[in-house]
């Protein structure tokens, strides 16, 4: 596979910042994540991290180099995460448990399935068009839908969702695909933060514009000013599949033809959850970017003549 991958997460103007992003590889196959901790429900931070970690680590187990139903595992993994919320909140003994909204999608065999729970998003892109979207698991995406052209109640919140992680109730998730991938497809996973200021179409002419690397940032630069100082917070992680050679060796670029069998690879790391780290910078996932780089090359000089 040769993909370029790029991400960011931005504060805003909240007191801190509870998504969490990341994404691990194979040889064979790829996995991209986003949660967002939801406000209004303690440790949002604690369930999006956690979330993330579950999933990653069900999947280095089973990807072998590659998931065989990666439907199955979505299935597996999301339920799984969901009860490790639930089991952290009894052992705290809270009185409320956290909770989390998730996107991933697993990219092999040049097609894309994705999974999300809540309102994070993917955006599949192709040549500047919107190829596909998730639809929300909110009331007000709920009521676009069945009810297409009538107006929107006034007191209709576009934050009220009816299914995420860790609440009391078993999660709604809905997964999609395979979807067959051309190269240059763009695959965008994001939290409210970024399509709660902009719009899909903006999204993807912005998008279809640049690589991810180039685009990514400027989108949410966008959202940060249209969302003012009272800003949400705004966490993309972004990858173009078969990055073309011209651009194969900039930065986030991936190739994982080199890479041993029995190698993973993942910028998802557990010491967010008591680090106390409010944003996730670009030095921090560099470092990471940098450990996951050099194993893959000291694999690669083990397997050359």
């Amino acid at each position: 596979m040769k993909f370029s991958v790029f991400q960011i997460s931005r504060k805003g103007g909240r007191e801190k910042n509870e998504d969490r992003m990341g994404y691990c590889y194979t040889k064979g196959s790829g996995l991209f994540l986003l949660a967002d901790g939801m406000g209004g429900h303690p440790e949002g931070e604690v369930a999006s991290q956690m979330t993330l970690q579950v999933i990653s680590a069900l999947y280095q187990k089973a990807a072998q180099p590659e998931i065989e139903d990666v439907k199955a595992f979505f299935n597996m993994a999301i339920l799984q995460a969901h009860r490790q919320i639930l089991r952290y909140a009894a052992e705290k003994g809270l009185i409320d448990t956290p909770r989390t909204t998730v996107v991933a999608a697993i990219v092999q065999d040049g097609a894309a399935t994705w999974v999300h729970c809540g309102d994070s998003r993917l955006y599949l892109v192709r040549e500047g068009e919107l190829l596909a979207r998730t639809r929300d698991h909110s009331y007000l995406e709920q009521h676009n839908n069945s009810k297409p052209g009538v107006a929107i109640p006034l007191n209709f919140n576009r934050n009220v969702l009816y299914t995420c992680l860790g609440s009391p109730s078993k999660p709604v998730f809905d997964i999609t695909g395979p979807v067959s991938l051309q190269q240059g497809d763009r695959i965008l996973l994001c939290s409210d933060g970024l399509w709660g200021s902009l719009e899909d179409a903006d999204i993807a002419y912005q998008l279809g514009q640049n690589v991810v690397g180039v685009a990514v940032p400027e989108l949410v630069e966008q959202a940060l000013i249209k969302g003012g100082p009272k800003s949400d917070n705004v966490t993309v992680i972004a990858m173009e599949w078969e990055t073309p050679d011209v651009f194969a060796s900039t930065r986030g670029s991936i190739i994982t033809d080199t890479i041993d069998d029995g190698v993973f690879a993942s910028t998802v790391q557990a010491g967010w959850i008591d680090s106390g780290v409010d944003d996730l910078d670009d030095e921090a996932i560099e470092r990471s970017i940098a450990e996951i780089n050099e194993a893959i090359r000291r694999s690669a000089a083990r397997t050359k003549p």
